[in-house]
């Protein structure tokens, strides 16, 4: 009798699991339901803010974590508490549904992303004035001919012309991507199970105490904030960010704990592995490999050069920086392609073989079958067309093709047109990759057209030509990308493929406004690229040399630079191999070069901040694992959006010149 009641019971849960997908699949709304102004308006704040930190993360350190939570969360929070306060004064409300909660993250995304893949950070900023003097006029290949100083319309129009394309190139394999070969898109699906469980009613309890999580720690982070820069005088060695916390001999050689709440957010939502690679890199460059190179001025380099001269130290940390990032950069492009064609091969050959098909043998099959036929049907239900892709996709080619030539005379507009036959390809294999690995290696098909570009152009231009293919190619690869995982969270949230597409147009069309106007709010009120600034740009740099060694080859390099750099660059290479190689139990500590290099530039000591932020996660999961997995995201959001809010006003303080009342500055205590 037992087993025929559970038998009843199992039945009647399946029953009512049936009949709970079957409505809430009759109350999905209709797609141009899912887009509502009150959305728009929220993703506009949304995007601003998230700009805003995306650029100090990229004029600081140039690592920027995934942000795609926390633009759910907030969303989340902004809407209901909208609704929540209209319900009081007693106005009727629209109800807010995890449809227009992904339309909104969605928007977010598409819109910081620009701040990103717009290159305000790295090759847009690598062709002014100021990284052309960081080089040297008299540095072989660095011409002052390929300058060219930001523009607040000229960069706006750039990035118009360029970041539409990759919504376009692969719009029709939507069905493909994401249906039939089943990519998992790890962020997109964690982002779409968020916001399933914030539209349930233990799932919104939940999101209620990760809001007020967020609101706690973002109020404390903005304080903190605000306080510091009380003590931060005037010039960039006073204050809390210039705190010798671990003595006077180490904050010499950059290691110091600055109290950044970025970077400890950053240390909270970034893998334990990355934030040990990074502090890896950090002791390996700034606590052997520079004091010994140092020892050698005189030997290796004039000993008399200023400390930002590539021919001398300055251009050691940049070009073996840049061999660590060039050889894990190529090691895994080959391993996406690699898999890329294989999983397609495989695919094509036998349809029980794509990825992840086996997640559906399992006891619950049935089940799963019928969520998943609902989730095709709504994702298929209102289609994109193919000739509207197609023609999008060559009109703004065309547009483009003619527009670059005109901001950057010396891309031709043969040259750009190239690339635009080649770019879906490439779209196709980041996102495929994107969707195995959750890795985006936009960055490094963007250096692979900076290359190509530089050296086809040559001496006359190519520093510049080379630098604005690169922003062709990342914007393509990059937004290609990111729909193709909106697309996957839409899937899982029952959202409308084409209130997806609409979304990411939007949001597209919001960053290429909110991008270069917050960019320029930094531009205007801090010293941008500077060696001793806290905002130093250090791509910038990374990639004009990049340009240049396209053209000019390795030959002023400093003594026995080349032969280190060869020496990182097989070292990226063998490490990748090794962490591919051994098991998962092993390779989980491995390091990874790409975020060791970041300190051999920038210095250590964002690296200890990072660090501490792991430290925290770590002890939290050992004492509460469900209570970590809950809440740390949210009080990394909050951390690092409080300091983030507190750059404007900061911001507008510089620009009219109020400069902090105290100094707060540590040396050595006077011998008596």
């Amino acid at each position: 009798m037992g087993t025929v009641i559970n038998a009843d019971a199992e039945i009647t849960e399946h029953l009512l699991e049936d009949n709970k997908v079957e409505a809430e699949v009759d109350a999905i709304p209709d797609w141009k339901e899912q887009i509502t102004v009150r959305g728009l308006v929220v993703s506009a704040v949304l995007g601003t803010l998230f700009c805003i930190i995306t650029h100090k993360l990229n004029l600081t350190v140039g690592i920027i974590p995934s942000l795609n939570v926390a633009a759910g969360l907030l969303g989340f929070f902004f809407v209901k508490s909208w609704t929540a306060f209209l319900s009081k004064l007693g106005f009727s409300v629209q109800p807010f549904t995890r449809q227009e909660n992904t339309v909104i993250q969605t928007c977010v995304v598409a819109c910081y992303g620009l701040a990103f893949s717009g290159g305000f950070g790295s090759y847009l900023l690598s062709m002014d004035e100021k990284t052309y003097q960081l080089i040297g006029p008299d540095y072989p290949g660095n011409r002052a001919e390929d300058v060219k100083n930001p523009g607040l319309l000229w960069m706006m129009g750039f990035i118009f012309v360029v970041s539409f394309l990759g919504l376009f190139s692969l719009v029709p394999l939507r069905k493909v991507m994401v249906m039939d070969y089943k990519l998992t898109y790890p962020s997109g699906t964690a982002t779409a199970m968020l916001i399933n469980s914030f539209h349930t009613t233990s799932g919104a309890e939940l999101a209620r105490k990760q809001v007020s999580c967020l609101g706690k720690y973002l109020s404390i982070s903005f304080c903190w904030s605000c306080f510091k820069w009380f003590f931060s005088g005037i010039g960039d060695s006073c204050g809390f960010d210039n705190f010798p916390t671990l003595g006077l001999k180490l904050f010499e050689n950059t290691f110091y704990f600055d109290f950044s709440p970025t970077y400890i957010g950053c240390g909270l939502i970034c893998p334990h592995i990355v934030n040990c690679s990074v502090l890896l890199g950090a002791i390996i460059s700034w606590g052997f490999l520079w004091p010994f190179i140092s020892q050698r001025a005189g030997d290796w380099y004039p000993a008399d050069l200023e400390s930002n001269d590539f021919k001398g130290l300055y251009g050691y940390k940049v070009f073996i920086a840049i061999s660590l990032i060039l050889g894990d950069g190529l090691y895994n492009l080959i391993k996406i392609i690699a898999i890329t064609v294989r999983e397609v091969c495989r695919s094509s050959s036998n349809q029980k073989n794509l990825p992840i098909t086996l997640e559906l043998l399992d006891e619950d099959t049935s089940q799963l079958h019928i969520e998943q036929k609902k989730r095709d049907e709504v994702f298929m239900k209102d289609r994109i067309p193919l000739w509207f892709a197609a023609s999008g996709y060559v009109g703004l080619a065309a547009i483009s093709t003619a527009t670059i030539p005109i901001i950057f005379p010396p891309l031709k507009w043969y040259l750009v047109l190239c690339a635009y036959i080649f770019a879906p390809a490439l779209a196709f294999c980041n996102s495929y990759g994107t969707g195995l690995t959750d890795w985006s290696l936009a960055s490094t098909y963007g250096k692979i057209g900076l290359f190509i570009m530089a050296s086809l152009v040559g001496s006359n231009g190519g520093v510049i030509a080379g630098l604005a293919a690169c922003g062709v190619m990342m914007s393509i690869v990059s937004t290609a990308a990111d729909l193709m995982q909106d697309f996957k969270t839409g899937y899982l949230t029952y959202s409308s493929a084409k209130s997806m597409f609409v979304s990411q147009l939007v949001g597209t069309a919001m960053g290429c406004v909110l991008a270069p106007l917050t960019f320029f709010m930094f531009w205007n009120a801090f010293d941008i690229g500077s060696p001793d600034s806290p905002y130093k740009a250090p791509y910038a740099v990374i990639y004009r040399e990049m340009a240049i060694l396209g053209i000019e080859g390795f030959s002023e390099l400093p003594k026995h630079c080349l032969a280190i750099c060869c020496g990182f660059f097989i070292a990226a290479l063998a490490i990748n191999l090794l962490r591919d190689l051994t098991p998962s139990k092993v390779s989980q500590f491995i390091p990874i070069p790409m975020a060791m290099a970041v300190p051999f530039y920038i210095g250590a000591y964002f690296a200890i901040d990072m660090f501490v932020g792991t430290v925290i996660l770590f002890v939290w999961e050992r004492i509460n694992r469900k209570d970590s997995e809950d809440f740390a995201g949210a009080v990394a959001s909050g951390l690092i959006c409080g300091d983030g809010i507190w750059t404007i006003p900061s911001a507008i303080l510089s620009i009219f010149k109020i400069d902090p009342p105290i100094c707060m500055y540590f040396g050595p205590s006077v011998s008596t």
